[in-house]
């Protein structure tokens, strides 16, 4: 385990634990802290119950989004006289909010740091998968030059299925129909401004799924939405059918979803998330045996791209992450409202 401390020199200064932190954002939080006097510390280690011994003598832990902050983490944390828990991501799941509600443990997170970079990543997963990138790439390194196999279709006047409209979904909604295609949508809360989006409509869940073309899930996870995907909603979408996941990874029930690679119902896959992720993603295993068998199912399929969860991995989003985390904390300490507090029965939109 490395360690690393920056120090800002002026006004209220929060000391810091910034777990699970990686070399793309140091740099960032780095920089983005000079406006602020917080002192941070680094650790590479995920932020758990195993490593809440680590926060010690910090009145803030600042977390990652496969972090563990369960009940045994957060008594570990609140007996060390932690009183802030800062996500660096606008997902909560992994958060213990009963238990952190009734430590007094305050949670803040990062609501929206890009839409535009991960739905934009969707984009590319599905211009990826349709035009067989991935394949094509590796074929012209070994000189093969051949096109077959590749043939793709045409997104103008194909039909995209969004489910969920929050800020993410929005933004793909736009982008989709700029692309000349038909775009339906499903959302509890339909929102209103994209009644201006031309060829776009909001249907029933069962609709979307027997009329898209391809599938976009955009929506946050909750006991309700977990496993939404599953061996019955996968029967019911159109033969040959695109899916794809720039959200949650247990929105997909990932064993339904092999067997219906596997059948050619499911047409292809583009996942920048994995229900089981936590202990692959953001780590070099090149040397290792893959344990998970599930996952590495999934990366045999030729038509199925995993990427491990980079959807918001752009510049313009690691700097609001860093901006928006180092504010919340400023606004705990200056003892103002905080703006992006999570509660135990906060319902949130992707």
């Amino acid at each position: 385990m490395r360690e690393a401390r920056t120090k800002s020199w002026r006004g209220p200064k929060v000391r810091i634990a910034v777990f699970d932190t990686h070399a793309f954002e140091r740099d960032v939080l780095i920089n983005a802290n000079r406006q602020f006097s917080h002192e941070l510390v680094f650790f590479d280690s995920r932020l758990t119950s195993e490593t809440a011994e680590l926060a010690k003598g910090f009145s803030a832990a600042c977390s990652f989004v496969n972090d563990r902050l369960n009940s045994a983490c957060l008594e570990k944390l609140h007996h060390q006289n932690v009183k802030l828990l800062a996500l660096r991501s606008a997902g909560f799941n992994h958060v213990d909010l009963a238990t952190a509600s009734r430590l007094g443990l305050k949670v803040v997170r990062v609501p929206h740091y890009s839409p535009h970079a991960v739905a934009e990543h969707a984009v590319a997963l599905i211009l990826s998968l349709n035009r067989k990138i991935h394949r094509a790439y590796q074929r012209v390194r070994e000189m093969n030059f051949s096109l077959d196999g590749l043939v793709g279709f045409d997104l103008n006047g194909k039909t995209i299925g969004v489910i969920g409209t929050g800020q993410i979904g929005s933004v793909f909604v736009r982008i989709m129909a700029g692309f000349g295609c038909k775009v339906i949508a499903y959302d509890i809360a339909p929102n209103p401004e994209l009644s201006q989006v031309s060829n776009f409509r909001y249907v029933d869940l069962e609709t979307l799924y027997r009329q898209a073309d391809v599938v976009s899930l955009h929506l946050p996870l909750r006991p309700e939405t977990q496993h939404m995907i599953d061996e019955k909603s996968l029967a019911m979408m159109k033969a040959g059918v695109m899916l794809i996941n720039t959200s949650r990874g247990a929105l997909i029930d990932s064993k339904a979803l092999i067997q219906s690679l596997k059948s050619g119902h499911i047409g292809s896959a583009g996942l920048d998330v994995y229900e089981e992720e936590e202990k692959i993603f953001f780590r070099d295993l090149s040397a290792q045996v893959m344990q998970d068998d599930i996952l590495a199912r999934l990366l045999t399929f030729p038509n199925v791209i995993v990427t491990a969860h980079q959807a918001f991995l752009t510049n313009e989003a690691l700097q609001n992450i860093a901006q928006t985390t180092l504010q919340n904390a400023a606004d705990f300490e200056a003892g103002r409202p905080l703006e992006n507090e999570v509660c135990e029965k906060i319902h949130t939109r992707n």
